[in-house]
């Protein structure tokens, strides 16, 4: 999915909703398209989904679990930050990023091994909850901000100190706040950042509590996460931790990380992978012969990032209003029911009327799923095949047990024979059939043991007949092979590697800043760097003479690309008529040296002229293009 960079947006919860009628006028029988989506309203709509149903699924959850012991706020070496530094520069930037992309999610900050004791009933000692579970929001930023850099490890001694450790006593606090919240959650998550392998030194009585308060967490649908950092000496995660984290849940996720952490930014990748929710737009079967079906989900790799739609707001309290439309008849003025709305459609002249199940039967065509027709080598796969943002496949072992080994070896043999899987799809319910391609993509890793691409296929929705078009592209000269090997040059000095995520969207980043600069205070919004305009002085640089070649090449003399009007001639001293330009003549030796190397644009329609009548070249028409033509045949011969 595409996220947006880590800056933050904030919105301001109200009480009830005033409701607000608007009365609509309209025909008795509404139009076929009011009702019958078309694609991009199915693409919008799977767009709605990956920013989640909290009806439907839930809520996600996340609680940090920092350790605060004195260890944890020793600098690196060279002035790096320390691990507690560290730690808190993560959390700045999952709160501030899940303010954008999931503001109704709820997260909590914890730190165990402190010397003071604050948590619901004060029940457990060194255990100091920061944020309870709730919805992220400016003064939870403004909090974490304090407690980074110097003057923040200052504030956390004199507020929390570093005491005694009981992880196990952590753990059941954090049990605690999930047990006190009424919400539905579809995803509860737990991550211990911490630079200590043994939290108890010794201590195996807190080793074997901690070890049953993990496993309690577990039972209950929480999954636990070791972010550790580095430390002298190196982290054994096998001594205790193996114990307390949860399991791999599938092969895509990035598991148990054997290297600690020693730099933000591998840090930063680790908490994104596992924290960002992996919801499937939707499930299904994939048949693969009768009787034999895969059960599959589809994902959304990538989502355009768009700024937040606005709210509309009751001028008198400033509480959001919920607006209703009512459909009344155009004659008479009374209220329409939805049993007594038809769909019409115009065929020949003649409107045909529908009853919305007629037309709920002639939109469906099958139950969702997806079945599998046959192999094609991937050459016959071709760029213009693609016609709307592909989605992901993966096995959804919990839904068809053996999926997962099904798929593995479907992935592993199409990746071998170098061969796509042609499939019929049906995505959702009422939804038309589609013929895809599934494109086999093996598992990536790159430093740091991270994830970079996952082992499965990517949906590649392929056009039919209908969608094919005949274009009839508009003539234009052909470049002579000098213009072609010059502009060769141009474009082989500007090449570079391209990264989709290093180029941030520039107007919903200022967008984000003046939020944030709102939200939090600040005296001015922070200032962004616009990465999609041109540097131009570099390119100048790059260059160099290759630009004003090239123009001499391809464009006549006194060209002027900006179509700015000439100047206007100078009246004659005598008569008061224009001054005649003396007339130009071109060798005929000059004139063969342009038509070879196809630079005859450069001289002007009179000289052109003028060398027809010389060579005696007749022209149908007196166009420049026509003329310079009519010259190359003439001089070729």
């Amino acid at each position: 999915m595409a996220t947006a960079a880590f800056l933050p947006v904030w919105s301001v919860s109200a009480k009830p909703i005033p409701a607000y009628f608007t009365g609509i006028g309209a025909a008795h029988m509404a139009e076929w398209n009011t009702f019958y989506r078309n694609e991009e309203d199915e693409e919008d709509q799977e767009e709605g989904e990956q920013s989640g149903d909290y009806k439907a699924t839930g809520r996600d959850s996340l609680v940090f679990l920092v350790d605060a012991s004195k260890e944890m706020f020793i600098k690196g070496e060279d002035g790096q930050p320390s691990n507690f530094d560290m730690t808190m520069q993560v959390v700045r930037s999952v709160y501030a990023s899940k303010i954008i992309s999931s503001h109704r999610d709820l997260m909590a900050l914890v730190f165990y091994g402190t010397e003071q004791s604050k948590n619901p009933r004060n029940s457990f000692k060194h255990v100091y909850v920061y944020h309870d579970l709730d919805e992220p929001g400016a003064k939870r930023v403004q909090d974490v901000d304090a407690l980074r850099g110097d003057k923040g490890a200052q504030l956390a001694a004199e507020t929390m100190g570093s005491g005694e450790t009981s992880l196990g006593d952590a753990l059941w606090c954090c049990a605690n706040l999930y047990s006190d919240i009424k919400l539905r959650l579809s995803h509860k998550r737990l991550m211990i950042f911490t630079c200590r392998d043994e939290p108890h030194g010794s201590d195996g009585a807190k080793d074997r509590q901690a070890r049953t308060k993990a496993g309690d967490l577990k039972e209950t649908g929480v999954v636990v996460n070791l972010m550790h950092l580095m430390k002298p000496g190196g982290f054994d995660v096998a001594t205790f931790f193996r114990d307390v984290i949860s399991p791999p849940e599938d092969e895509s996720e990035l598991g148990l990380q054997l290297e600690p952490c020693d730099k933000l930014e591998d840090l930063k990748k680790r908490v994104r992978a596992k924290e960002q929710k992996k919801r499937a737009m939707a499930r299904m079967n994939l048949c693969l012969g009768e009787g034999l079906n895969v059960a599959v989900g589809i994902y959304a790799t990538a989502v355009t990032a768009r700024k937040p739609a606005p709210i509309r707001l009751y001028r008198e309290t400033n509480e959001p209003v919920r607006s209703k439309t009512r459909t009344f008849h155009t004659q008479t003025g009374s209220l329409l029911l939805p049993s007594e709305i038809k769909k019409s459609q115009v065929y020949g002249k003649k409107q045909i009327v529908m009853e919305r199940d007629e037309v709920d039967a002639i939109k469906k065509f099958e139950d969702p799923g997806m079945s599998l027709i046959g192999f094609k080598p991937m050459a016959k796969l071709k760029r213009h095949h693609h016609i709307r943002p592909a989605v992901f496949l993966y096995p959804e072992e919990d839904e068809v047990k053996g999926s997962a080994c099904l798929f593995s070896a479907l992935l592993t043999k199409c990746s071998e024979r170098n061969v796509f899987a042609l499939c019929r799809c049906v995505a959702r319910r009422n939804f038309p059939p589609r013929f895809v391609a599934l494109v086999p993509q093996k598992e990536e890793v790159g430093e740091g043991k991270v994830q970079i691409s996952p082992p499965g296929f990517h949906v590649i929705y392929l056009p039919y007949a209908d969608d094919m078009r005949t274009l009839d592209p508009p003539q234009f000269p052909t470049a002579s092979q000098r213009q072609v090997d010059k502009m060769k040059e141009i474009v082989s000095k500007l090449r570079f590697k391209y990264r989709s995520d290093a180029f941030e969207n520039p107007v919903i980043q200022q967008q984000y800043r003046n939020l944030e600069a709102l939200a939090l205070d600040m005296m001015a919004p922070e200032d962004i760097d616009d990465l999609i305009m041109p540097k131009v002085d570099q390119i100048d640089n790059r260059l160099g003479p290759l630009v004003q070649e090239f123009r001499d090449l391809v464009y006549p003399d006194g060209y002027n690309p900006e179509n700015k009007a000439a100047a206007k001639r100078k009246t004659a001293d005598t008569g008061g008529g224009a001054e005649k330009k003396p007339k130009v003549e071109v060798a005929e030796d000059e004139l063969r040296a342009h038509a070879q190397n196809g630079t005859l644009g450069k001289l002007t329609v009179p000289v052109l002229k003028d060398a027809c009548k010389r060579f005696g070249v007749r022209t149908t028409g007196t166009k420049k293009q026509e003329l310079i033509d009519a010259l190359i045949a003439q001089l070729g011969k």
